[in-house]
């Protein structure tokens, strides 16, 4: 049994911080209910890029990525009809999740105050750019102003470069990663205490936690972190890119021990004894020399050649690009990639996805379901909810809901 099963979260959710919120949730085994505004045609990452499974156009793979697992039902909440349908799924829910900015919970009747009438238990989680309760609360936030704002790109590629971007949406994750456990917590705190509550966390925020070490440097000490030569770490050494006989490979000898046993796979008695390079404090002072010495061992053989000598005894890594990365054979065989029947497209049979980062007790319980077309669900929940097929039709007439 998955934890979370027999939960149902109603998601309102935009792009990826809030979508992704849902999909970890979906994958821990709750009900998630996407419901998604018919006025603009659903979530945005349906349309994101130019690349779809399907010959209609209709199952983007940007969307693919964080709807999977879940129920999509239109419905637009800001009518009267669409309100009273909402308060009745609200009063059958656990959680209800959202990623708006400013006032827009409280104008869309998303926060516990609006909901506790009908649901004590209700978890209400909001994720924002901002946050909202300051004067940022109405701004549009987005992960890539909060890694220029929170210093992120100041400390991110070669020293003497252009300030340089993280290449994934790593904020965007991470805030649903601080969401999903806000959102958990919640749960487990309602099912003690028989009372829902709002929780909020923020990109903002989530991004400038995440300078740990580095904003305590500066906050105690005002040492102000910057771009590190190699990708290297700013303060331990070895731990850094060097050069190989056709590319690139990364080392990471944070303790004395693997400085040591470096040398010694290197056959490099020299550098092990070599004063300049004793100790951690010894070889940031002279990494520059360093870098040099260990670029002349390193270029002596192919990169695949030190992966084989050294993987599982030193701390290592090849670099390699998104082809090589999901090719890897420790990927394939370890089953880090899935792949499901498809049915929507004639000239697929299957899609693959990258596996959920957890197991829980027998992981063969996580299955993918592929996402669901906007508005597939519409009809399924509101029968549910007792209205009539000509209920519906009046509804999805007027605009109200949008059935697939």
């Amino acid at each position: 049994m998955l934890p979370l099963q027999g939960k149902r979260i109603l998601s309102f959710e935009t792009w990826g911080a809030g979508s992704f919120h849902g999909t970890l949730l979906a994958m821990l085994g709750a009900e998630v209910i996407n419901i998604e505004d018919p006025k603009q045609s659903g979530n945005p990452l349906r349309k994101m890029g130019s690349l779809y499974f399907d010959e209609a156009h209709e199952d983007n793979e940007c969307g693919e990525s964080t709807l999977h697992n879940k129920k999509s039902l239109a419905i637009d909440i800001r009518t009267p009809e669409g309100r009273k349908i909402f308060l009745k799924l609200a009063e059958e829910s656990h959680a209800v999740i959202d990623n708006f900015r400013g006032s827009l919970p409280e104008e869309l009747g998303l926060t516990y105050a609006d909901l506790q009438a009908v649901n004590p238990k209700i978890v209400c989680t909001h994720l924002s750019g901002y946050g909202r309760d300051n004067n940022r609360k109405s701004w549009p936030g987005y992960d890539f102003l909060m890694q220029a704002e929170t210093g992120w790109m100041s400390v991110t590629g070669e020293p003497g470069s252009m300030p340089t971007k993280v290449g994934v949406s790593v904020v965007d994750l991470l805030g649903s990663v601080y969401s999903a456990l806000c959102t958990v917590s919640g749960l487990l705190r309602s099912e003690i205490t028989k009372k829902g509550g709002d929780f909020d966390t923020n990109l903002f925020d989530i991004a400038l936690n995440c300078l740990c070490y580095q904003g305590l440097w500066f906050l105690n000490e005002g040492v102000i972190p910057g771009k590190q030569p190699r990708s290297a770490h700013a303060s331990q050494a070895p731990c850094q890119l060097v050069k190989t006989a056709d590319g690139w490979f990364y080392v990471a000898c944070l303790t004395q021990k693997f400085w040591v046993m470096l040398c010694h796979e290197l056959k490099a008695d020299d550098l092990e004894r070599d004063a300049r390079f004793l100790g951690n404090e010894d070889r940031m002072q002279n990494r520059e020399a360093l870098t040099e010495a260990l670029d002349q061992y390193f270029q002596r053989k192919a990169t695949k050649d030190w992966v084989a000598q050294m993987e599982g005894k030193i701390p290592c890594a090849p670099i390699y690009d998104i082809s090589q990365a999901l090719n890897n054979p420790y990927v394939r065989d370890n089953g880090k990639i899935v792949s499901i029947p498809y049915t929507r497209s004639k000239s697929r049979e299957s899609i693959q996805y990258l596996c959920a980062p957890f197991t829980v007790d027998d992981s063969a319980a996580m299955q993918f379901k592929e996402a669901p077309l906007y508005g597939q669900n519409t009809q399924q929940i509101l029968a549910e909810l007792g209205i009539s097929k000509e209920e519906m039709k009046v509804l999805n007439q007027s605009g109200v809901i949008y059935c697939y």
